[in-house]
Order: C-alpha cells, then sequence, then structure tokens
C-alpha cells in the first residue's frame, strides 16, 4: 500500500496539517505588540486600510495612529510622547527630529509622493486653471497657514510660479489643518483651494480643476522612520517594509499616492 496513490495522498494531508497546525501555534504563541504610530493628517484613510490588511499578516500586532498635521507631531516627539513610528507629510520635520538624534537614520525611508492640486465648487464653471484665481469672481480661496504646514509654503510656491502670488494675496484665507480646505469650499467659504490630491478625493461635492505642475514646488515627500525610544523597535521596522509592498502600494493609489519602491534612506 505505500506506493499506492491513496497512501501518497494520505502522507500530503497529514503533512499539510501539520505544517498548518505548526503555523497556528507560532501566531498563537506570538507575543502581543501594539505599535504606536504617529502620522500626517493626509495619509489617514490610506493608513487606516493598510491596518487592516496588515492585521491579516501579524494577527499578534495591534495598531493605534495618532494623525494631525506633522509639525504637531513633531513637537509631541520632541517633548518625548511614547510613540514607536512617525510617518510626516515633509521632509523639513523628520530632518529637524533626525538633527535632534530622535529617530533612528537607519530607519528612513522616503515613502510616498503627493500632489498640488486646485478644487472648486461642482459646479464651478469660471475656473480652470491656476491663473484663474486672479478673476474678481474669484473672492476667496483657502490654503494652509505656510507657517505651521509645509503645504502652505508649497501652496505658495505654486502661486508664484504662476506668477499670482501678489494678485491674489488679498484673497488668500489660512486654515491650521489642510484637510478643513475641502470643507471650506465644499460648503462655500471660499471659492476655490488648494490641496493635496489625496485630499481632494474625499469628497464628492468638490472638483480638481487644475494640477500643479512638479516643478512649480518643493517635492512632497513623505518620509518614515522609527523612534529612538520605541520600545518595539524591530515590529517598527516591519511594518515599514510592509508600507512598501504590493499590497500597500495598491492601497496608496487607490488614494492618489505614488510609492517611492526605491527611495533612499535621505
Amino acid at each position: 500500500m505505500k506506493n499506492t496513490p491513496i497512501f501518497k495522498l494520505i502522507c500530503s494531508i497529514v503533512i499539510i496539517s501539520l505544517v498548518l497546525l505548526g503555523c497556528n501555534a507560532t501566531t498563537k504563541d506570538a507575543k502581543p505588540v501594539s505599535l504606536n504610530i504617529l502620522c500626517a493628517s493626509s495619509a489617514k484613510n490610506a493608513m487606516k486600510n493598510i491596518q487592516k490588511l496588515y492585521s491579516q499578516e501579524k494577527r499578534n500586532v495591534s495598531i493605534t495612529y495618532n494623525f494631525a498635521p506633522s509639525s504637531m507631531l513633531q513637537k509631541q516627539i520632541q517633548r518625548g510622547t511614547n510613540a514607536d513610528l512617525f510617518i510626516s507629510s515633509g521632509i523639513k520635520q523628520m530632518d529637524a527630529l533626525q538633527s535632534q538624534g530622535l529617530v533612528l537614520a537607519e530607519t528612513r525611508q522616503n515613502l510616498l509622493s503627493n500632489k498640488m492640486v486646485l478644487i472648486a465648487q461642482k459646479d464651478a464653471t469660471d475656473i480652470s486653471d491656476f491663473k484663474d484665481l486672479t478673476r474678481k469672481q474669484v473672492k476667496k480661496v483657502a490654503l494652509a497657514d505656510p507657517q505651521t504646514v509645509s503645504i502652505g509654503k508649497y501652496s505658495l510656491e505654486v502661486l508664484s510660479y504662476f506668477g499670482i502670488l501678489n494678485q491674489v494675496k488679498s484673497k488668500l484665507v489660512f486654515v491650521q489643518d489642510p484637510i478643513q480646505i475641502v470643507g471650506y469650499v465644499e460648503n462655500k467659504k471660499t471659492d476655490t483651494g488648494i490641496v493635496l490630491a489625496t485630499d481632494a478625493i474625499l469628497s464628492n461635492k468638490i472638483t480638481i480643476v487644475a494640477i500643479a505642475p512638479e516643478n512649480s514646488h518643493s517635492a512632497i515627500i513623505y518620509p518614515a522612520a522609527v523612534l529612538k525610544n520605541s520600545k518595539n523597535i524591530p515590529d517598527a521596522k516591519e511594518f515599514i517594509l510592509f508600507l512598501q509592498t504590493d499590497r500597500a502600494e495598491a492601497v496608496f493609489l487607490k488614494y492618489r499616492f505614488t510609492l517611492n519602491k526605491n527611495a533612499d534612506n535621505q
């Protein structure tokens, strides 16, 4: 019977069962880990989706996010907040933390890229380009505050690129949280707004009327790094690696991000 097909089939079933039992035992016995991740607000929806995917691969790892503007998260880290990983929407904040020795430089990855876009109300018919912001019909333009938010600085760069900054200065309305800009346009508090492409898809009541050329503003890079005071450094490193996989990339693309798979740790 040892050479019969039935015997071979039984042996195969036994081997597979033993392997599965071993995997289940490993997963069951794995030490529970809780990762606290500080992340830029503009990546909120994508990161929540990725959290679901990651829980399927690492059932022993639970993730808690703290979403806020990168400048606020930077200050929390400088004050010694208990966290494992930082994902910023700007290089400036990560550079500052790295210079102070608060992140593990060898874990730093420039994960994502983003774009700046001009949005308007869905029924707008007289705005199709950034230069249209100079028209009399446009009374107010919402921007992130350039004093506290990198995106605000990039927005001013775009306006300067088109040579219209001085003409529209009196129309600018600055907000602290870039995501609020969508709400301002949606509720007609302003006629238009300049936001990240990833924020523009949050509402079906607004429309993207123009995309800023890449050379019109500083590169929008989202660096990630493990924090030096993390109590879960190996697990935080593994999560950064997961963010560079094809499964994660599919989520980022859905939310208009671009994944920098081969980016340097700078």
